[in-house]
């Protein structure tokens, strides 16, 4: 895993603000530090999402040097490879990495765009290639050109969100269970016992509007004292909770993963002084479509951002996904079926080979719970640059 510097200056968190903006960077961490107090689930998420905004708050703190963690001194490398970019870039292309950096700092966004842009960069210095910005210097459709022996490839870089395969959004998801709980919590004080709700959502769960209607069926049908509410977007059905080992704490989430799947969403509301459970459990209509939606992006970005005029590659960061999920994408060979597919359709044409990578191999994770060589990466077998030995560490297929 290539790491930029594994002691980076301590200047470096406030010259990356200063990159930012001063204002915007306060702001920004204002807003951020709002999210993550929103509620227990929605805060968490928050703090998840937008991991490496948080890491870099942590680092400015005075002596923060020496407790930094692996993924925070990784982030903070990453960061100081933005300030040197910005340093050596004329008026023009620095104006345009400040413009990705202020989209970072807007809205839902985050800046795991750009430092995938960052971290795609060292990974090619790392292999040896000579690296050039030429998204950023020239406003060329791709984002790096990258030289080895002679040999000359494009790079796209694309970010693509695992929440584009779901149907079952969990922003939403999570949304939905912090609006419930507290009246969860009432209703289980008022009828102790152990209860599970089992939803199916044909049409998974999407928007702040289809949570506020669930919410209210929910606890319709607990105020009803109903079993079952039934009708084409849900399928509501509330059981007595049989579960070895439901009333212990630390068993119950792993025992309701086994029994419902990865894909499946939980959520438990305990009474502690009246030792009940109330356990949520949702699942869409259709499975989740994650490697779909990555090749998806993939195709876009074949088609609108490669030339031609050089050997085509697809850097493909997968955001808004756990452990778990990423290592069964790759376990199962969900990913890579679905890339190799794409690899022999006509839009593939440019593309000499298409790289996979999460926030497991940017955080600096180990094996299994990262790939292996920082990236899952295949090679496009009907493309003539395909075996040229310059191109080799950058194509060569990593499964």
């Amino acid at each position: 895993m290539p790491l930029p510097d594994s002691s980076p200056d301590a200047a470096v968190p406030a010259a990356f603000a200063r990159l930012c903006g001063a204002r915007a960077w306060s702001a920004r961490l204002a807003d951020l530090t709002r999210r993550a107090q929103a509620g227990p689930l929605s805060g968490r998420a928050a703090q998840q999402r937008h991991a490496l905004e948080f890491a870099l708050a942590r680092a400015a703190d005075a002596g923060a040097a020496g407790r930094l963690s692996l993924a925070e001194r990784r982030v903070l490398a990453f960061a100081q490879d933005a300030v040197r970019l910005a340093r050596g870039l004329p008026e023009a292309p620095r104006a345009r990495l400040r413009a990705l950096v202020q989209h970072g700092l807007t809205g839902e966004a985050t800046l795991i765009p750009l430092f995938h842009l960052l971290r795609t960069a060292a990974l090619y210095r790392e292999r040896g290639f000579a690296v050039e910005f030429a998204g950023l210097a020239e406003d060329a459709s791709f984002d790096l050109r990258v030289t080895r022996e002679g040999v000359t490839a494009e790079v796209a870089c694309e970010t693509v969100s695992a929440e584009d395969g779901r149907p079952m959004h969990r922003g939403d998801w999570c949304a939905l269970v912090d609006r419930v709980h507290p009246e969860l919590q009432t209703w289980l004080a008022a009828h102790p016992g152990r209860y599970l709700l089992k939803m199916t959502l044909p049409d998974g769960l999407s928007g702040p509007d289809k949570a506020v209607e669930l919410q209210g069926r929910i606890m319709a049908l607990l105020a009803a004292q109903k079993r079952q509410d039934s009708s084409a977007d849900a399928v509501l059905k509330l059981d007595p909770l049989v579960l070895a080992g439901a009333q212990a704490a630390t068993a119950l989430p792993r025992n309701l993963r086994a029994q419902f799947g990865p894909e499946a969403h939980l959520a438990v509301t305990g009474d502690p002084a009246g030792g009940s459970v109330f356990v949520m459990a949702a699942r869409a209509g259709r499975e989740n479509a994650v490697a779909a939606a990555v090749v998806g992006r993939m195709r876009l970005a074949a088609e609108s951002r490669l030339t031609g005029a050089a050997p085509g590659i697809l850097s493909m960061f997968v955001e808004d996904i756990d452990r778990a999920e990423w290592r069964s994408l790759r376990e199962t060979l969900e990913l890579e079926g679905a890339a190799r597919r794409f690899l022999t359709e006509p839009a593939a044409r440019r593309v000499v080979a298409a790289a996979c990578a999460s926030r497991m191999e940017m955080f600096g994770l180990a094996p299994p719970d990262a790939a292996e060589d920082g990236e899952l990466r295949f090679r496009n077998p009907s493309h003539p640059a395909g075996k040229l030995a310059a191109l080799a560490p950058a194509v060569t297929s990593s499964m």
